[in-house]
């Protein structure tokens, strides 16, 4: 194993992000984290704040948490993603939509590298 992969593996290993909310939001870089992702949802209009009916329970959301790491083995960001619980929902009862991600330029630039390589058709 090369010595840059080892530094990678190495620290890649030894840094994990949090459990659970309690633990991250005693540090400012996992809120920083929230926030970006809360903002981010906001933004794409993720959702929409409504009246609950009567007699309905709203469904929980948990927090994961993970530490993206540059090529040599440093912290490139701190990233938290906000996600239903989805086991306790019902299509239809509880949402009728599903988001996506969309794919980022850069994909959308190596397919189009790759298919001028290989003489490929895009359609």
């Amino acid at each position: 194993m090369s010595m840059p992969h080892c530094h990678y593996s190495l620290s890649i290993a030894s840094t994990t992000g949090p459990k659970s909310y309690n633990e991250a939001c005693k540090y400012d870089c996992w809120n920083k984290a929230m926030q970006l992702e809360l903002s981010a949802l906001e933004k794409t209009g993720t959702w929409l704040i409504v009246d609950l009916p009567p007699n309905i329970k709203p469904n929980g959301g948990r927090w994961v948490y993970k530490i993206k790491h540059h090529p040599d083995g440093t912290i490139e960001r701190f990233k938290a993603r906000l996600v239903a619980k989805r086991y306790n929902q019902i299509e239809g009862l509880d949402y009728f939509e599903t988001y996506s991600p969309v794919a980022k330029m850069t994909i959308i630039r190596t397919v189009i590298a790759l298919a001028t390589i290989n003489n490929w058709h895009l359609h």
